[in-house]
Order: structure tokens, then sequence, then C-alpha cells
């Protein structure tokens, strides 16, 4: 079984963080066919997604996203391309944020 972890430092604060990853986590619903289930908190959120063979997590916090995931077998084989492209959507969806803060 393939693992994958990724994490991403930022300086959005929790409550843009939020809206990221849901945003995140509607794309990936949606593109991906996963069912993912958001788990707020007071300093933290947690977002479980889950499909056929793929399980995982993205804890949000004010200050890092981390994502771990855990491949079955057929997917393991690709684990390198599915980590790339989360850490393209994930750096993508950062990006877009931190730009809307330096327009402000």
């Amino acid at each position: 079984m393939a693992q994958i972890h990724i994490r991403r430092d930022h300086t959005l604060g929790l409550a843009r963080a939020r809206k990221v990853a849901w945003k995140w986590a509607e794309h990936v619903e949606k593109k991906f066919e996963m069912e993912c289930t958001v788990l707020e908190g007071e300093t933290s959120d947690t977002v479980q997604f889950k499909r056929s063979g793929v399980t995982g997590s993205m804890i949000v916090t004010a200050d890092h996203f981390e994502v771990d995931a855990k491949l079955g077998l057929l997917l393991g084989a690709f684990a390198g391309q599915i980590e790339a492209e989360v850490c393209k959507q994930l750096d993508a969806a950062l990006a877009k944020e931190q730009a809307k803060s330096s327009k402000a």
C-alpha cells in the first residue's frame, strides 16, 4: 500500500485556509469522485476523503495544510503521478488565495 504525505505552509489564517480546503474538497469530489467529509474544530479542520482505492485526510490549520493518503494496490502504481496532481491542485489553490491578499 503506497502512502502520500504533503505539507504546505501558508500565511492565510484559519478562516481563509478553510475556504481553500472546502474548494479543494469540492474539486476532488467532482473530478475524482471522492466522498469528502469536513470536520470543523476551533484551531483546525480535517477534510476526510475516500473512494475505492484511496483513503486519506487533509488537516487545515492557520499556518499549514497537511495531506495524508493511502493508496490501494492498483492506484499505488500511480503514487508519483497522484502526488504530483494533488500538489499541483493545492499549490494552485493556495496561490490564488494568496494573490487575493496581495491585491487588497
